[in-house]
């Protein structure tokens, strides 16, 4: 009997490592239980906050150890001026700072002491783990790297990555955008470059002195951008290890859902969705406008706030269009709206593009900003271009998308194109091939 992908993976160890964010881990969920259940051995290096989701999927955690415990709850607490930061471009080069470049050699650290307890096959990372072009340059095992957000990808095509700049289309566009782009090279992304650069040149890694976006993006021996071509800027650079995976939603496993939903959806023919997603803890920036838009209206709106002042919220808006709870399931509500109100977390769009649902965008910052700017741009939706929209901003889009068919039906396309993407298929012929790269070194 001739052996299955599946059945010739059986018994080899791949080991995840991800960021301390659910944007960051979630995505990775669903190939790492694939694998799991094909009979190979899966362990994840990240922080503890994920023991207990870990557990529950029957794979083991390797924390982090000598890595410092940077994860989305706790962001504030290690970087304080975060708290009162209103610049994006200042809040990005922090975040950049000690989110994406700091820990790199240490995250690698710890990865060559699991090595010796777990000798893996092969590292799976999301596409900004730091400890990345370590990994690449020094272990003799593939990395493969999930790009978890839009591609990164340095471009002659595009401006600098992180603000959200839709691509220039005419030679005056291009020339600005050229300008733009080394003044970013030369101020906001200047002290990341240089200390990212810094520390490569210690460990002895060549590198092109570039930003850390394409750094971690040249470094894997295969990266697999989650999403398909049409949710991406045309370039005419791109890497040659980049591949596009489909719309890779994570493992569901056993999600609670609500019973307060049920009844209320059948009333309704307009439903809209709204959420701020588990880094952005301000309510007041698209969760409460939000209600406070459509509140006592023929519009139902659900709201989930994972955790953020339900309470408050549900006594602040009593009424029967309002649904607000710290989560639901997107599988069980999604089908049933006719748009989304996000800031701009990529899995939560995904979901969107998946369930054929138009949006409405508003987030700048943890490159919420890349996200709706091609929401915007590629017509999938609005992008409000702010963190703060107002009442009547919100308002507006929304019937602007009730009211013109456009948005939905693009959104239906792009849906249809991700779905020919057979995701589990082409996971297991990149290990494949990496496999067999691996028996030959």
């Amino acid at each position: 009997m001739k052996n299955t992908p599946e059945k010739t993976l059986a018994g080899k160890k791949y080991l995840f490592a991800t960021i301390a964010a659910d944007g960051h881990f979630n995505p990775l969920t669903g190939l790492a239980k694939y694998l799991l259940e094909s009979g190979c051995e899966v362990r994840w290096y990240t922080s503890s906050i994920y023991q207990e989701r870990l557990d529950k999927m029957g794979i083991p955690l390797y924390p982090f150890l000598k890595a410092p415990e940077v994860n989305h709850t706790n962001l504030d607490d290690v970087m304080p001026e975060r708290r009162t930061i209103t610049d994006a471009g200042e809040k990005a080069n922090l975040d950049l700072l000690n989110v994406f470049i700091k820990p790199g050699p240490t995250n690698f650290s710890d990865i060559v002491d699991i090595m010796k307890d777990f000798p893996f096959d092969a590292l799976i990372v999301d596409n900004m783990f730091p400890g990345t072009p370590y990994a690449s340059a020094k272990l003799n095992v593939p990395v493969v790297a999930i790009g978890i957000i839009p591609l990164p990808e340095r471009s002659e095509d595009l401006g600098p990555y992180g603000p959200g700049f839709y691509p220039p289309e005419t030679l005056e566009e291009r020339i600005k955008i050229k300008e733009i782009k080394a003044e970013f090279d030369n101020s906001v992304y200047k002290e990341g470059t240089d200390y990212i650069s810094k520390l490569l040149t210690e460990h002895s890694i060549d590198h092109e002195k570039t930003d850390v976006f394409d750094i971690l993006t040249k470094a894997p021996d295969v990266y697999l951008q989650i999403g398909s071509p049409s949710f991406e800027y045309q370039r005419s650079d791109l890497g040659k290890n980049i591949r596009f995976i489909g719309a890779l939603l994570p493992h569901s496993g056993d999600l609670p859902g609500s019973e307060r939903i049920n009844d209320r959806i059948k009333k309704f023919k307009r439903i809209i969705i709204v959420t701020q997603g588990t880094v952005e803890k301000d309510i007041t920036k698209l969760v409460e406008p939000t209600l406070e838009a459509f509140k006592d209206t023929d519009v139902l709106v659900i709201a989930t706030t994972s955790g953020n002042q339900t309470d408050r919220l549900r006594e602040k808006y009593p009424y029967d269009n309002v649904i607000i709870e710290n989560f639901i399931p997107y599988s069980q509500i999604m089908p049933y709206a006719s748009v989304f109100i996000t800031n701009g977390g990529y899995g939560g769009v995904l979901f969107s593009i998946m369930n054929e649902l138009a949006m409405v965008t508003a987030g700048l910052f943890e490159g919420k900003a890349e996200v709706c700017a091609r929401v915007g741009h590629l017509e999938y939706g609005i992008d409000l271009k702010t963190e703060r929209p107002s009442i009547d901003q919100i308002k507006k889009a929304v019937h602007s998308i009730f009211e013109n068919p456009a948005y939905t039906n693009n959104v239906i396309s792009l849906g249809q194109e991700m779905r020919y993407y057979d995701t589990k298929e082409i996971f297991l012929k990149v290990l494949l091939d990496a496999k067999k790269k691996s028996d030959t070194n």
